[in-house]
């Protein structure tokens, strides 16, 4: 999977956990301690029993795009002198491709699921750099970075170097990224595809490289949870169970089995949190009981499964059930 390029501050763009936060409460602390991109305060004003649970708020709703939205200027000043040069990716006009240094051939082009390797240099508008990494690593397709990137370097050569001029809805989008990418800000990725190999055999994987790359997984849905981007969220989140539910060859100690089995109740409880934002509530209900069939008592998973239950006016079922969650911490507003 990625190396630790892809996670630091230095390292990808699209590193988990690089949107602004707003401060949790007291009581949103205690109840999120091992996930703390989740706060309880709730920004709309509702009926009790049509309030989403927490995990909500963190993410603003993403801005509507704008009519006149154009790829960045800084890079795409070529584009303008010669566009025959530059490949429209989505047809669009808002992701484009130029090489600047030919590869070794379209045979030579990595596949979705592999490890890459490339060397990256992402700028502003105004020339400004925000990223520079010698040696990035990443799962090809998995989104586990900026969506321009994971897109475009499906199309690298090996060896080849390019342009990528991007409008922000395949960057940061709306929120940007503090302090450095305002939002609604278009980048230009200077890219060097650098290696391509096949991604490590989960079943060979040890308990610590698979608690790994199941929290990468796990941490890039917080990401995108933040940007309200909840249709990527889901996919994260189902990558790191698909890791987690894998078989394996190896043995796991009794500590990496527990450590195993907490994650994916979080990587389930985050899962479902993303479903109800998309009003999925079949989807959110299953996987709500999935978390309550290994911890029966869980708070988050009790509380989302009441108010699935509520939203379906199923109150019959549902009050029991969050006076159950109202039981374990009667002091949880």
């Amino acid at each position: 999977m990625a190396s630790s390029g892809e996670e630091p501050r230095s390292g990808s763009p699209g590193r988990a956990g690089t949107g602004t936060e707003p401060s949790p409460t007291a009581d949103a602390a205690q109840l999120d301690a091992a996930e703390d991109f989740e706060v309880l305060e709730e920004e709309e004003e509702e009926e009790d029993l049509s309030e989403l649970p927490p995990l909500e708020d963190v993410g603003r709703p993403p801005a509507p795009p704008r009519e006149d939205a154009q790829p960045s200027e800084q890079g795409g000043g070529e584009a303008a002198e010669d566009p025959q040069e530059w490949l429209d990716v989505l047809g669009s006009g808002l992701l484009k491709k130029k090489t600047l240094v030919p590869g070794q051939g379209v045979d030579t082009r990595p596949r979705k699921g592999q490890d890459v390797t490339v060397r990256l240099k992402a700028t502003l508008e105004d020339g400004s750099v925000v990223e520079e990494n010698p040696a990035l690593t990443f799962t090809l397709g998995d989104c586990d970075v900026l969506q321009a990137l994971d897109l475009c370097v499906q199309l690298l050569e090996m060896g080849e170097t390019a342009l990528i001029v991007s409008d922000a809805k395949y960057c940061y989008g709306a929120q940007g990224r503090s302090p450095d990418v305002p939002p609604n800000a278009a980048l230009t990725l200077e890219v060097e595809l650098l290696g391509a190999r096949d991604a490590p055999d989960l079943e060979l994987l040890s308990g610590k490289e698979k608690i790994e790359l199941a929290n990468r997984k796990r941490e890039r849905g917080n990401f995108f949870y933040q940007q309200a981007d909840y249709v990527l969220a889901i996919n994260s989140y189902d990558i790191a169970l698909k890791v987690i539910g894998s078989s394996s060859k190896v043995d796991f100690s009794p500590d990496e089995e527990a450590e195993l089995l907490d994650v994916k109740v979080k990587c389930l409880n985050n899962l479902a949190a993303s479903q109800l934002k998309l009003d999925h509530y079949e989807a959110a209900l299953k996987s709500c009981n999935l978390v309550l069939e290994h911890q029966p008592g869980n708070i988050k998973a009790l509380f989302r499964k009441g108010k699935v239950l509520a939203q379906q006016g199923e109150y019959r079922e549902a009050i029991p059930i969050l006076k159950a969650a109202l039981k374990l911490e009667p002091s949880n507003k």
